[in-house]
């Protein structure tokens, strides 16, 4: 017992020299620092693991470490503190865990390896300096949510997973799947609190890093991707609103002054009524395609669809009479759903089902759109929206209407989007907290939702 005490103390006196060490040759990382609490690991882990709140470590395992070298204590800390300032543990959900467990601990060790400090230094690794020459070939950013594709469109087999885990395999990351992180507001809390201090970090390395090349670039690109802001997804459908007069009271247009008059002076008799009609932007004609290629996960596609019904049946957005049409297509045109109202899109949504499965190729849905208008299809088609993954073929042509395409996360650096086309980057996560907050409930009355 004494023994494991002992232990106990020595781990927490190696993670504190760490702290101080790190703290004397980056001081941009003051903030991020004293974020997590030394704690001994009490049979949650056998080397060092976090939850975000604190570090949990095996007083045996660092003491091992720290008599190789204390470099490898210093770059352990360091390497648990950037899964939580690239907020690594709270982007887990929703994606295969061994496969993003291993894209955070290459997105993390590409970064150590590029920072040129004496107290981090463990070497050349031929290995290693091979992976990251292939995904640098990919991208621009060796950000994990890139990683993570790369490593899903390669379709490893177990060996070559298990190989690459050893190479890049530094922490436990077994916390980060616990259920109270699922359901806990906490955990929310935790992730907020790493963003800002990601913020903080970032503003602290743009002024002591200005004109200085210590490698400390590469910590600067992956925190700006961490705490980009996320994006408003309603605000943005509903730039493919168009004005309508409906039947409301506008409350704007409206002067209450010879309103009261008339009922001050004559009693009963108010000089002007309510307007009974005004003017709001609302969607009408609208074209939703969607990426049936086998890189399209179909869970996802669901959860998209059914944030994008959340927001078009709200009462701000849509009319109860529409026009959507909906194209299934990888490299063709594999179903064509015509939608008229809103009780017709929930039946589609109850019934959705993901055809397809070949490549990518974004033409056919636009020569489809270009059929359908000559046709007489639309009457006033302000845009269409893609959903996919942006890894296929793009029209050359600019289309007479806006197409923006929807994309998870950042494609690799060969699929280059035409300047025509708008791009919204939206992270599964924004995804999930814009539906939570619009009540997804397909059996929702629809009531309130005004006529034309």
């Amino acid at each position: 017992m004494s023994e494991q005490k002992n232990l106990a103390q020595i781990g927490l006196e190696i993670l504190q020299a760490s702290r101080n060490e790190l703290y004397m040759n980056l001081p941009y990382l003051d903030v991020v620092l004293c974020g997590l609490e030394f704690l001994p690991a009490e049979g949650k882990t056998l080397s060092v693991a976090t939850d975000g709140v604190a570090l949990y470590f095996d007083g045996n395992y660092l003491a091992e470490r720290y008599l190789r070298g204390r470099t490898l204590c210093n770059r352990i800390y360091l390497h648990v503190l950037l899964h939580c300032m690239l907020r690594h543990l709270a982007k887990k959900k929703g994606r295969v865990p061994e496969l993003w467990d291993l894209a955070c601990d290459i997105a993390v060790e590409s970064i150590l390896d590029d920072l040129r400090y004496a107290c981090i230094e463990t070497g050349y690794s031929p290995a290693r300096q091979k992976m990251y020459g292939e995904l640098r070939s990919e991208m621009k950013v060796l950000t994990a949510e890139a990683i993570y594709l790369y490593l899903l469109r390669q379709d490893y087999d177990e060996y070559q997973i298990a190989r690459l885990q050893r190479t890049f395999l530094v922490d436990d990351h077994g916390l980060w799947d616990m259920p109270e992180r699922e359901n806990d507001d906490r955990s929310e809390q935790q992730d907020d609190d790493w963003k800002d201090r990601s913020e903080k970090t970032r503003t602290a390395m743009e002024t002591v890093l200005a004109g200085q090349a210590m490698g400390g670039e590469a910590v600067l690109e992956q925190i700006k991707v961490a705490v980009r802001e996320d994006v408003d997804y309603r605000a943005f459908l509903r730039r493919f609103a168009v004005p309508r007069e409906v039947l409301a009271v506008d409350g704007d247009a409206f002067d209450y002054t010879y309103y009261t008059y008339g009922l001050r002076v004559f009693g009963n008799m108010p000089l002007v009524e309510y307007p009974e009609t005004k003017e709001e932007k609302r969607i009408e004609d609208f074209v939703i395609a969607i990426d049936t290629s086998m890189s399209t996960n179909g869970e996802l596609v669901r959860q998209f669809l059914e944030c994008t019904y959340a927001i078009l049946r709200s009462t701000e957005t849509f009319t109860r009479k529409v026009n959507i049409y909906i194209l299934q297509c990888d490299d063709q045109v594999r179903k064509e759903t015509a939608i008229h109202d809103l009780e017709e899109l929930r039946k589609y949504m109850d019934e959705f089902d993901l055809v397809g499965g070949s490549a990518t190729d974004f033409r056919p849905v636009f020569q489809r759109v270009s059929e359908l208008q000559a046709a007489g299809a639309f009457t006033s088609l302000r845009g269409l929206i893609y959903f996919t993954d942006g890894m296929g073929t793009y029209p050359q042509k600019r289309p007479p209407y806006d197409a923006a395409f929807v994309l998870l996360e950042e494609p690799p650096m060969m699929f280059k989007s035409p300047p025509w086309a708008i791009r919204l980057v939206l992270d599964a996560l924004s995804l999930e907290r814009t539906a939570k907050e619009l009540d997804l409930s397909l059996d929702s009355d629809l009531e309130e939702l005004p006529q034309l």
